[in-house]
Order: structure tokens, then C-alpha cells, then sequence
């Protein structure tokens, strides 16, 4: 199912979801939290965001999962298949780092929401999340670079 597209590895399709995505969701869900006035218009994308992002890092990992054992099946040579794990760990760490960026984005979404029962929360709780969802974001970029980084110098560098 991850394997091809058209002809095509599907890792060289949907890898630019998450290049795209992961960023966006990092700059949007802190500025959701640190600039408070533009909340109600920042809302419905940091849902949005914190939803299609993951989906978009998992489909990138599974289909360059997919890449990496079909180059195995492949006898690629061990210099290359060691650049490929390398990117793949890079990968791996960005897909943990999304899903906790998003994860923490909705819960700050939720815990700013407004709702009854959320006023009741600690007052705390709201600046402590926007420093996680800050701090994983600034994470997700750097592997973002990372893991993009990697897998450009191994197709246009003349590896792959």
C-alpha cells in the first residue's frame, strides 16, 4: 500500500505533506498560544492542523519504511542503506515529536476553549502548555530539517 504511486515510491509523494505540514503546525499552534487575541481565528486551524498533521508523518514513515526494505531487497550497497537508517531515525524521532505537538496543541486548544468545565482548570495550566507545544515545535522543526536534510543528500547527492 506505501510502496508506489503511479510508478512512482510513494515516500517521494507524501514526504512533502510533512515537510509542508509539520512546520506549519508548529508556527500556528504557538502563535495560538502566546498571542491570545488571535485565538478565535487561529482555533479552527490548530484543530485542523493537529489532526492531518500526524496522519501525514505516519503515511511519510510507513511508505519511507516501505523504500527502505524494498532498497534492502534491492542489495543496495551498506553506505547507502546506513544513510537511509539514518534518515529513517530521523523520521521515526519527527513522527513521535509530531504527535506530541499535536496532541499538546489540542489540549491547549481545549484547555482555552472556554467551556464550563475548562474555567475551573489552574490558571497555570494554559502558559505551561503553550511552553511544551513551544518547545516541541521548535523539536519538530529541527527534525524536520534533519530528516528532509538527510533524505535530500541521499537522492541528490548521488547516493540513491
Amino acid at each position: 500500500m506505501f510502496r508506489e504511486f503511479n510508478g512512482l515510491p510513494a515516500h517521494a509523494l507524501l514526504v512533502h505533506a510533512a515537510v509542508v505540514l509539520v512546520p506549519l503546525l508548529a508556527l500556528v499552534s504557538v502563535a495560538y498560544g502566546v498571542l491570545p487575541r488571535w485565538r478565535p481565528r487561529l482555533d479552527w486551524a490548530v484543530a485542523a492542523l493537529a489532526i492531518a498533521t500526524p496522519i501525514a508523518t505516519f503515511l511519510a514513515t510507513e511508505s519511507g519504511e516501505e523504500l527502505e526494505r524494498a532498497l534492502e531487497q534491492k542489495n543496495y550497497p551498506a553506505q547507502i542503506l546506513d544513510q537511509v537508517r539514518e534518515h529513517s531515525e530521523y523520521g521515526d524521532t519527527l513522527r513521535s515529536l509530531t504527535f506530541g505537538l499535536a496532541a499538546a496543541a489540542l489540549l491547549l486548544l481545549l484547555v482555552t476553549s472556554g467551556y464550563a468545565r475548562t474555567r475551573k482548570l489552574p490558571r497555570w495550566l494554559a502558559p505551561v502548555l503553550t511552553g511544551v507545544v513551544a518547545v516541541l515545535a521548535v523539536f519538530a522543526v529541527v527534525y524536520v530539517y534533519l530528516a528532509g536534510d538527510t533524505g535530500a543528500q541521499a537522492v541528490w547527492g548521488g547516493t540513491l
